[in-house]
């Protein structure tokens, strides 16, 4: 007996498609009436060959012109019809998956770890241009074919045979297309990709690339992908342009055989003149699909990569179920034996670490590089996952928390700043409507609101992408007010005087005074003790393994050292860095 094959997975992308098979269904309908009105030309020809010219009745020959062009007129609305049809499919298609994907892409980079290119939602676009392009009509025109095939077995078997056979010939050339341009065209694809992704997080990096002279390298390195990639588009290329050139042979090669076999069976008084027109004019609608499909083959490979590449995306950071709502956290944490790798995969970085905060109290975390700290920074905002142990916010795992419900509550600064294209304002406010006090007192809080005033435009001033506009201390600023928006009961600081000159280290000291006085819990990642003047507490990270904790004041005094001078030189002590 066999096995039960297990159906896919339910993805957007599969739900979005049955939703819309109504509307193929309609496209469908429409393809109907249009191909039996192509039947139009062919009987028209028809008549007047056998019938108006043998009686040379005019009346005939009006009544019959007319019909046709009435007809011809209807199949035109028809066709116009449903390419708005058609467009309106492709509309529907993007924008229902639209925000699935962008969804989707956004979880596979904090999944991997790293940061995701903009390829599916190129690969979203492509979908929706051959949808509304001439491939999808060939599609649903294609069973035409044997139609069409028939009747011209109807005229006379000869005739059939010669159009039957043209058919195969041209089919089977539609398939050499397939087993010959599908492998380049799928390498050259990879290599656009790879190349693309290469360029992207090239420009993100250009002022470090330019100072280090890096550009020829960059260049050089970019242009590896490139040009494999341009190789196997060539080689792509002249594959299908050799099998275009074999079907542009065949199809005019068909059309005088089929007219040579008809001229003689008309000659022998077989078949009218007229079934002699007639019958070629409905070979070429009978062959036109399997033209389309040849001509249209490379936007249908790269349709089926892209749905391919979209639907594995989708399976594979599904949407997570709807979660019942939970309070706004009052900010106690609490980490119990947790261990933690990369989600990309590799030896743990956070090992067995346990502590608990209440809420309102502040946490220092200080170690060497590489100990885990910004680790352990991720795993309490939820932005990675714990392999064992569980992080606790208010006692539920922050995983059980819905992340669009509990991201306001919040505050979280990653180590490597970055900021979006839009005005300061508009990014302290994480891209919500700016309320307008909130937006300043946040800036107040992280010390920037003097700052931002001195702006062009003060908190309507565009920053530019990534915050270009910006200083390197401006943009951290300016992202610590973003954390401290809302009114956040956690917040989490990676690194956050990184930038900052004496100044805004004192702000960022009385920041952390004033969330502490609110009953926020902060808890601040820094290589300088001057950011944790204000900590209850301190944890030492070393090798992923909770060094020392406990009170800021019993922490502090163990890590300083007594330095050993040489002799005739005083002994002094320096606060060493763990």
């Amino acid at each position: 007996m066999k096995p039960k094959t297990k159906p896919a997975a339910e993805t957007p992308l599969r739900t979005t498609l049955k939703r819309l098979r109504g509307a193929f269904f309609i496209v469908g309908v429409f393809s109907l009436f249009m191909n039996m009105l192509m039947l139009v030309a062919p009987i028209y020809m028809l008549q007047v060959y056998d019938r108006v010219l043998t009686s040379q009745s005019l009346e005939t020959l009006a009544a019959l012109t007319v019909l046709a062009v009435v007809l011809i007129g209807c199949n035109g609305l028809l066709e116009l019809t449903r390419a708005h049809l058609l467009n309106r499919i492709g509309a529907r298609f993007a924008g229902e998956l639209e925000r699935p994907v962008f969804d989707a892409q956004f979880a596979a980079a904090i999944s991997a770890g790293s940061k995701a290119s903009a390829q599916p939602l190129r690969d979203l676009e492509t979908i929706r241009g051959f949808l509304t392009g001439n491939g999808l009509p060939a599609f649903f025109d294609s069973p035409w074919t044997i139609i069409f095939l028939g009747l011209i077995f109807l005229f006379h078997p000869i005739l059939g045979a010669i159009a039957a056979g043209g058919a195969v010939l041209l089919f089977l050339v539609a398939l050499s297309t397939e087993f010959f341009i599908r492998a380049p065209g799928q390498a050259a694809l990879k290599y656009q990709i790879q190349a693309q992704a290469f360029a992207e997080n090239a420009l993100r990096n250009a002022e470090a690339a330019h100072a280090m002279g890096m550009l020829p390298a960059l260049s050089a390195r970019w242009r590896q992908d490139q040009t494999r990639a341009a190789e196997e588009q060539s080689r792509s290329g002249d594959r299908s342009g050799t099998i275009t050139a074999i079907a542009k042979f065949i199809r005019p090669s068909l059309q005088i055989a089929l007219l040579g076999a008809g001229a003689f069976l008309a000659i022998n008084g077989e078949i009218t003149p007229g079934v002699m027109i007639a019958a070629s004019i409905i070979m070429g609608r009978a062959l036109a699909p399997i033209e389309a499909s040849i001509s249209q083959w490379r936007a249908f490979v790269q349709t089926r990569a892209a749905h391919d590449r979209l639907s594995t995306l989708l399976t594979e950071n599904a949407s997570p179920p709807e979660r019942m709502a939970l309070p706004r956290p009052a900010g106690a944490v609490s980490f119990e034996n947790v261990f933690a790798a990369p989600p990309a995969g590799g030896p743990p970085i956070v090992k067995g670490v346990s502590f608990s905060l209440e809420p309102g109290e502040m946490l220092g975390v200080i170690g060497p590089s590489g100990s885990g700290k910004s680790t352990l920074a991720r795993l309490m905002v939820g932005v990675w996952r714990p392999s064992a142990g569980h992080t606790r916010l208010d006692g539920a795992e922050v995983q059980n928390f819905d992340p669009a419900a509990l991201g306001p509550h919040i505050g979280y600064l990653p180590q490597d700043v970055e900021l979006f294209e839009g005005t300061a304002a508009q990014n302290i406010s994480r891209f919500t409507e700016p309320d307008a006090e909130k937006v300043v007192a946040a800036a107040k809080l992280a010390g920037a609101h003097e700052m931002i005033l001195q702006f062009a435009e003060g908190y309507d001033t565009p920053i530019g992408r990534s915050g270009q506009n910006l200083s390197g201390g401006q943009r951290q600023r300016l992202a610590l007010a973003r954390a401290l928006y809302g009114d956040p009961a956690l917040v989490v600081l990676d690194e956050p005087n990184a930038s900052l000159d004496t100044d805004g280290e004192r702000a960022l000291a009385a920041s952390f005074q004033g969330l502490k006085d609110k009953g926020c819990t902060v808890i601040v990642i820094s290589h300088r003790p001057n950011a944790l003047v204000v900590a209850d507490k301190v944890l030492v990270l070393r090798d992923g393994r909770v060094d020392k904790f406990g009170p800021r004041d019993d922490v502090l005094p163990r890590l300083v050292r007594p330095v050993r001078m040489t002799p005739g030189k005083k002994t002094a002590s320096e606060g060493a860095a763990p």
